[in-house]
């Protein structure tokens, strides 16, 4: 795959699989906005990884589930790269309680970051990928959101909504050479 001449945004991208996603993309060629939320060293790190392998990378500290924000982040890549070719949503947080102790707070904070990140970063680069008539936007869910976990209803409804999302976000695109997909993974256990 060579994905040179190309640029991708990755949410949640300082650590875990977010980082791993971002330095994969650069590997094979992309130009990679890295972007998480809180201390810069984590995100500068990565990006200067990715520009120790030849490759451009922005680190953009950004709350992906501010609009404020993500129109920031976005505009921030657009203006510096001319384009946004490849979409990771990526960024997600957990706050697990059984649902009768549950505080409203945290189903909030989760739906925001697992779920509206996802929308508002999708909106935000849809018109330049329609404009391209080429796009690929790529949510992580989790296995979660197919078959629950107990103290996990938040973040399972949030995963379960990022897949309903991908599949009709890939139903509005696909004839403008967008595809949209959703990946789930599992927990891994130790071995």
């Amino acid at each position: 795959m060579d994905l040179s001449n190309k640029v991708a945004i990755v949410t949640g991208s300082a650590r875990g699989i977010g980082q791993a996603i971002a330095l994969k993309l650069a590997e094979v060629g992309a130009a990679v906005v890295v972007n998480d939320l809180g201390e810069p060293e984590p995100l500068e790190s990565v990006a200067a990884e990715i520009r120790a392998m030849n490759r451009q990378s922005l680190a953009v500290i950004a709350d992906v589930s501010s609009p404020a924000d993500v129109t920031r982040l976005v505009e921030t890549a657009t203006n510096t790269y001319g384009r946004v070719d490849i979409l990771v949503n990526n960024a997600g947080i957990t706050r697990d309680q059984l649902v009768l102790r549950m505080s409203d707070e945290d189903w909030d904070t989760v739906l925001n970051v697992d779920l509206k990140s996802a929308f508002l970063c999708t909106r935000a680069v849809m018109r330049h990928m329609l404009k391209q008539r080429w796009g690929r936007i790529i949510s992580i869910a989790s296995i979660v959101g197919e078959i629950g976990n107990p103290g996990q209803a938040n973040y399972a409804s949030a995963k379960a909504g990022i897949i309903g999302f991908t599949r009709s976000v890939a139903k509005e695109v696909a004839s403008r050479g967008i595809t949209a997909n959703a990946i789930a993974p599992a927990l891994s256990t130790p071995r």
